[in-house]
């Protein structure tokens, strides 16, 4: 699925080069949950983007499958990653001048399904989610919890065969907290390749196996039990 070779991502800062991610090989295998564990700092949301076909590399190179991501044009990444990856952002990046329900349609729309399906699809996703009641509120009449049950629901409306999950928990109150662990786990058994950035290792251990980031460097920490992928 995911394969790294010899990449690399500097930085030039105050007339210095700073390494913000190097990694000489890692492959994720279509079907994986893999958490990357690190602090803020440590190059995690870095890797993501790599992943994600929107940061190009210093050096080496990312493939999708037999796909040399880099070797793509910028229309072309665009489409591959309307196509096949749905993206969970802390920040969650909801429109807050549209309902929940308008915010989980804009994918829908985007691939010119019409307007009717887009509006069963979405207020579907959002019963799976709680949020049957909010389907016309605004992202600024929702708590932080429910704000980010949207922006779950408008990742898997698309129904994606890859999720990336920047701190998906960070900020949430342990009830949505929970749910949102617990839909990236369904995700993951419904067989969508899963990978989560994070610096809580509680939500690190829902995942099959860890990748820890160290100062930019990537280390294979194995599975959630501590044993030692063959990746």
């Amino acid at each position: 699925m995911f394969r790294l070779e010899n990449v690399q991502k500097t930085y030039s800062r105050h007339g210095a080069t700073v390494t913000a991610f190097q990694c000489a090989e890692m492959t994720i295998d279509a079907g994986e949950y893999v958490a990357i564990l690190g602090p803020s700092g440590s190059g995690k949301t870095t890797l993501l983007s790599l992943l994600g076909g929107m940061l190009s590399p210093s050096k080496g190179g990312v493939w999708l499958g037999e796909q040399s991501l880099y070797e793509l044009s910028v229309t072309e990444r665009a489409k591959l990653r309307r196509e096949l990856l749905g993206f969970v952002f802390q920040t969650f990046n909801l429109v807050p001048y549209l309902t929940a329900l308008e915010n989980v349609q804009v994918p829908l729309c985007l691939a010119g399904i019409s307007s009717n399906e887009q509006q069963e699809r979405a207020a579907l996703m959002l019963s799976r989610f709680g949020l049957t009641e909010r389907l016309r509120h605004k992202p600024s009449e929702m708590s932080v919890g429910q704000q980010q049950r949207v922006a779950l629901a408008r990742t898997l409306v698309s129904n994606p065969r890859i999720i990336l999950a920047d701190e998906p928990t960070g900020n949430l109150d342990p009830e949505s907290r929970e749910l949102v662990l617990n839909s990236l786990t369904e995700c993951h058994r419904e067989g969508r390749t899963v990978v989560m950035v994070t610096h809580d290792p509680v939500a690190a251990k829902r995942a099959g196996r860890i990748l820890q980031l160290i100062g930019g460097e990537l280390r294979d920490q194995g599975d959630a039990y501590g044993r030692r992928s063959a990746a």
